[in-house]
């Protein structure tokens, strides 16, 4: 028999309802919100044992109140012209989280087979459903932190990191607030105060004391190796992973530099010859490809050439052309017994990569760009997105030595975001040093390049063959605003390793970088 779900929420009794709500100003006060039932008709679901259970769509209401809670409410959301109604007509965070559950259910509900008793939808099935129906109304942060959670206890179960490694939502709450502490000492904790800075031409000691505290962190990453070797740990292999455009090449190179003084040697192994040819990455509907998850690498044969190389032995490295979209030969590679190999990667932390590797002969390095700020003078309490800063220093590095324009980055970020969100974030907490690769002051060195005569920044009419590609006008919108509401210096400024040392991080993406950017070449 056909069931329904039908929900009552009474918002004068709710404290949720009398939070004030950002961007929302309720037009008159809600006696009973009483919610339109929707059919479903699934009975039961099939947990990770296969076992059947009784379906509960109360857990998915409150599984998607959780994510909206840990970044701070869905107001973090709240997008103009977007979702707007739906904070009219429901108000609270659990009217909107009851709405959401119901839009889900009624996508499980579009698939018949689930309502056969035995062969109920899956909880993946049913996770699916609920980032389809967050993410189709515009609640992007609300399901990045959904899906990180969700994959940060897959690999919890997979028993790949401990309670203790455990990433959550992704977004390391004690080591924002000492970011943000420090940029508020700074008094570069919010737009507003970066842009009056700025304006009054006292932003370099913060560009020299940000670049300082990036350096000490290097040394101590470096120290931490020594450390390890002195104990006698057999370390012979150094990761340095983390999301896209997050600074890993400069950091690699500084922190070899650094350790080679301690007379370490290194072999570099590039992993994008492990790519597997183009043809075994079928294109979607925008003809992209999706390079960015772990399964875009020949994960079985770098497994068996890193275990090989560790064992003495010589292997014969594959040669990937991109310009061809294949592997165009092979390299003979040896690692001597006094090197330690060195892989500068997205996935670097990925498990099945080093499968069957000792973790006590591994050193990782996770290196995010966390650019801690409040947006406008803070009083939304609504911070700067990571991610977004992250995405434009993409944008500009594809432009400048990809020959991919900014519009297609931004069409292209959903697969970044979801390799991210799968086997990067959740897995930082491998990591036996993070770093830093944000500074305060890089979305001002970022803004010449994309607002203002020759801007690289898309036009709003640019999107209307991608009308129904919200995730990427969401990113562009937001990006642009963000963009705008920052004083930027001028491309002269930019260009002055005076003003911007030579070996910042952010040069990997400005240019003028003192240190070579093999990709960038």
């Amino acid at each position: 028999m056909a069931r329904t779900v039908r929900r009552v929420v009474a918002a004068e009794n709710c404290p949720e309802c009398r939070r004030p709500q950002i961007g929302f100003v309720p037009q008159f006060r809600w006696a009973t919100l009483i919610r339109m039932a929707v059919q479903n008709r699934i009975v039961k679901i099939q947990k990770r044992n296969r076992a059947l259970v009784r379906f509960d769509a109360e857990r998915i209401c409150q599984a998607m109140l959780r994510a909206a809670e840990s970044i701070g409410g869905f107001s973090q959301d709240f997008l103009p012209g977007v979702n707007e109604k739906i904070f009219s007509a429901y108000g609270s965070d659990a009217g909107i989280a009851t709405f959401l559950a119901d839009s889900a259910i009624v996508c499980l509900n579009s698939d018949p087979h689930h309502f056969i008793s035995n062969f109920p939808p899956t909880i993946e099935t049913i996770q699916d459903k609920v980032l389809h129906a967050l993410r189709s109304h515009g609640f992007q942060k609300t399901a990045d932190a959904y899906e990180c959670y969700r994959w940060s206890r897959h690999w919890l179960r997979e028993g790949a990191i401990t309670p203790a490694q455990f990433a959550g939502n992704g977004f390391p709450r004690e080591r924002m607030e000492q970011t943000l502490a420090w940029n508020r000492r700074q008094g570069v904790d919010t737009v507003a105060g970066l842009n009056e800075k700025i304006r009054s031409g006292t932003i370099k000691p913060v560009i020299d004391a940000s670049l300082a505290v990036y350096e000490a962190s290097l040394d101590e990453a470096a120290n931490k190796v020594v450390a390890r070797l002195n104990r006698g740990d057999q370390l012979r292999m150094m990761w340095v992973g983390g999301p896209s455009s997050s600074g890993k090449t400069t950091t690699t190179v500084k922190l070899t530099q650094r350790l080679e003084k301690h007379g370490l040697r290194f072999l570099m192994l590039n992993l994008d010859d492990y790519f597997w040819s183009a043809v075994e990455h079928p294109t979607d509907w925008l003809n992209d490809r999706n390079y960015e998850a772990p399964e875009a690498l020949d994960i079985q044969l770098l497994n068996e050439h890193l275990r090989g190389l560790l064992d003495g032995q010589t292997i014969e490295k594959p040669v990937y052309s991109f310009k061809e979209g294949r592997r165009v030969g092979t390299k003979p590679v040896k690692l001597e017994p006094d090197q330690i190999l060195l892989l500068d990667c997205l996935h670097g932390f990925y498990p099945p990569i080093t499968e069957g590797i000792d973790s006590s002969t591994q050193f990782r390095v996770y290196i995010e760009a966390m650019n801690v700020l409040y947006e406008g003078d803070g009083s939304t309490k609504r911070l700067t997105q990571f991610t977004d800063a992250r995405l434009i220093r993409r944008m500009l590095r594809d432009a400048k030595h990809r020959n991919h324009s900014p519009l297609a980055t931004i069409l292209h970020w959903h697969y970044v975001r979801y390799g991210e969100l799968f086997s990067i974030i959740p897995l930082m907490g491998l990591g036996d040093h993070i770093i830093n690769g944000g500074t305060p002051f890089d979305l001002a060195a970022l803004k010449p390049f994309f607002i203002g005569e020759g801007g690289l920044l898309p036009q709003p009419e640019e999107f209307a063959p991608f009308a129904g590609f919200l995730d990427a006008r969401i990113r562009y919108d937001r990006v642009k605003a963000l963009l705008e509401s920052v004083e930027g210096f001028t491309l002269a400024q930019v260009a002055d390793t005076n003003f911007i040392p030579g070996d910042a991080v952010i040069r990997e993406f400005v240019g003028g970088s003192t240190i070579k950017i093999p990709h960038n070449e």
